[in-house]
């Protein structure tokens, strides 16, 4: 007698539910996320090691008055640090005044930008007390005073448009943004797409 031949069970494969659209964009996105993450990491890693430890400078904000008194402080104790190391040396104190014009420029508040170029000059005549070469009275020192601004001009001018320039590009880009930001507010925003309602089967 013969025996019926049993054929093995033959696994079939499981059917998987559809996942979500939420899961499958939440899926779709991490990639992209990866990638993004990975290229400012390509960036950050490629810039030049200045521009990286300038980005770690502090960056404070600070109104018209508080920029004004940093700039007169900073020039009045350095015109006191380049008489005792340097003798008085107009050429180190005319680049520590560009130094500080920028700085001064560069923390200053959106709405006091104005104040920066005006603060400058201010601060390179306190700050060349200490360096002029006034000797005998009030009198003798004012006209030392005068004297050191007059021969330092091209210092004073030159900070002063560091200043000026510094003020300016920020102005610029601030407007530039503002701009971008009201085109962007006046697109409209794409309206939800409705899914088609299920069609009733009549009898």
């Amino acid at each position: 007698m013969e025996q019926p031949r049993t054929r093995p069970a033959q696994s079939r494969p499981r059917r998987t539910a559809p996942l979500p659209p939420q899961a499958q964009g939440e899926r779709a996105a991490a990639p992209a996320e990866s990638a993004t993450v990975y290229r400012a990491a390509g960036r950050s890693r490629s810039l030049p090691p200045a521009l990286l430890a300038l980005r770690r400078f502090p960056n404070p904000r600070l109104t018209g008055l508080g920029s004004g008194l940093f700039c007169v402080a900073a020039m009045l104790v350095l015109g006191f640090l380049d008489l005792l190391l340097f003798d008085g040396s107009a050429a180190v104190y005319g680049v520590l005044f560009v130094l500080v014009s920028g700085l001064t420029a560069g923390w200053v508040r959106k709405a006091d930008l104005v104040s920066a170029p005006i603060a400058v000059p201010i601060a390179f005549a306190v700050g060349a007390v200490p360096i002029a070469d006034g000797k005998g009275g009030f009198g003798a020192q004012v006209m030392g005073v005068v004297t050191t601004l007059a021969m330092n001009a091209g210092w004073l001018y030159g900070g002063t448009l560091v200043a000026g320039v510094v003020v300016t590009v920020r102005r610029v880009r601030m407007m530039a943004r503002r701009a971008a930001q009201r085109r962007a507010g006046k697109q409209p925003s794409a309206a939800p797409s409705k899914a088609p309602a299920p069609r009733r089967r009549t009898a």
